[in-house]
């Protein structure tokens, strides 16, 4: 997952909505409590840790392409001492982990993965046979109306994010090896507190690649552009659900 590195402490501060919907998606995974857990795509670690108290006799394996992001992840999670364990490394690309998992837990992540026949493969070659993947990202029709905004400003060149929809979805887990496929879109209307936190938001998580190509000088006024031209502060997130098993 190539691009600018994270602002890994800005982030863990501000993304609300995320660990809102992982908690969420953390429900749809059962778990005994012993059970060996990859949440692939970690961050900051907030959903991990709410993973992590749940496998009170298990162990989380904490994987994220980002060193920032995963610092933030180790302090957050020190407590669980040898219950976590922390794993650099790109989605994209075979996965470095020294034993099969019971189960993958993922959220907003797989939209940075260009390849999702490769993502689903790499997660599939880690996964124990009948392990349960459970998953969100964005999907097909997310922020729709800010690369809208992006492509009147001449800007829309950017992240190569892929905001995959249902069906292919569903072909690309069958063709890497899961079966008992439930895929499907929801609408998530995201409102922000305007002005700064708005626009720290922006920069941050929205426009980072974007922000990474422009001299530092001129991205303030990029962001406040931006900011202002979206009617009000609400982002029309669409997350893609994913659960499947592990043929």
């Amino acid at each position: 997952m190539s691009g600018p590195e994270w602002d890994a402490a800005t982030y863990d501060r501000i993304a609300d909505p995320m660990h809102r919907w992982g908690l969420g998606v953390l429900e749809r995974l059962p778990l005994l409590g012993h059970e060996r857990v990859l949440d692939a795509g970690c961050g900051s670690g907030r959903v991990t840790e709410a993973l992590a108290e749940r496998l009170s006799a298990g162990h989380v394996v904490a994987l994220d392409a980002s060193a920032a992001m995963l610092d933030e992840a180790r302090r957050r999670l020190a407590r669980f001492g040898e219950h976590a364990s922390f794993v650099q490394a790109d989605l994209g690309h075979s996965l470095p982990l020294d034993a099969p998992v019971d189960a993958i837990l993922s959220t907003a992540v797989f939209h940075w993965i260009p390849d999702h026949d490769a993502l689903f493969r790499n997660l599939a070659a880690v996964i124990r046979p009948g392990g349960r993947l459970v998953a969100q990202c964005g999907g097909s029709g997310n922020i729709a109306s800010l690369e809208r905004i992006l492509q009147d400003m001449g800007a829309s060149e950017g992240a190569d994010l892929n905001f995959a929809k249902p069906l292919a979805t569903m072909a690309r887990l069958e063709a890497a090896g899961f079966h008992d496929a439930e895929v499907w879109l929801t609408d998530e209307p995201t409102r922000l507190e305007p002005g700064a936190s708005l626009e720290a938001y922006l920069e941050t998580i929205c426009l980072r690649d974007h922000v990474a190509r422009l001299p530092p000088a001129d991205r303030p006024e990029f962001i406040r552009e931006v900011a202002r031209r979206m009617p009000e502060p609400v982002l029309d997130y669409v997350r893609l659900n994913i659960v499947a098993i592990r043929r």
